[in-house]
């Protein structure tokens, strides 16, 4: 079994890009080793979301109604977020940022078919695919019981992050945007 500091993501696989004028939708799926009852409870309880998720919740978003969550790693204030949709063990749709976020859950051999939709602005597509690719790999070895640790934010760089962007900007026909975005040093 290997942990955290053996831990590289594969390749970018399981993703496309819908796009609808400027509105672009990242669409990410994943088979999962767990059943979609275990996977919702890792999608939607505080204590494994701050486990594995970009973000920490302030309420289990299992529920409907307003929730606050704070990007990890970013200099922001908690967002409002409003989950608009929770049918246990299925469907969880809520927003973030700004962004809206659907989360599917189909059982598949066993485990999990998971999709993610996520709409977020078409000049960082590539960074959120990179980043949800390894948020992923973390929940999946969270919900087997093999946990590493969240790697989000500045994090993520010792993790190949870069390189994911690279092959999903590729894969999507864009390119990545620079980093350091531009004008910060």
């Amino acid at each position: 079994m290997s942990g955290r500091e053996d831990y590289l993501p594969g390749p970018a696989a399981g993703a496309e890009v819908q796009k609808d004028g400027d509105r672009w939708t990242l669409v990410l799926v994943r088979k999962l080793r767990q059943p979609p009852a275990m996977v919702w409870e890792a999608l939607t309880d505080p204590a494994q979301l701050s486990q594995w998720a970009p973000f920490d919740a302030d309420r289990d978003l299992g529920k409907e109604g307003p929730a606050k969550l704070v990007t990890v790693g970013a200099p922001q204030a908690p967002a409002e977020s409003l989950v608009k949709r929770a049918e246990a063990p299925r469907i969880l749709e809520y927003s973030w940022g700004g962004n809206d976020l659907r989360w599917q859950l189909e059982p598949a051999g066993g485990g999990t078919r998971l999709t993610l939709w996520h709409n977020i602005e078409r000049g960082f597509i590539t960074w959120g695919a990179a980043g949800w690719h390894i948020c992923l790999d973390v929940l999946d070895r969270l919900t087997a019981g093999e946990p590493i640790g969240r790697i989000v934010g500045g994090e993520a760089m010792k993790f190949d992050w870069q390189r994911l962007v690279q092959e999903y900007a590729a894969q999507f026909g864009v390119e990545a945007p620079s980093w350091p975005p531009k004008g910060t040093k």
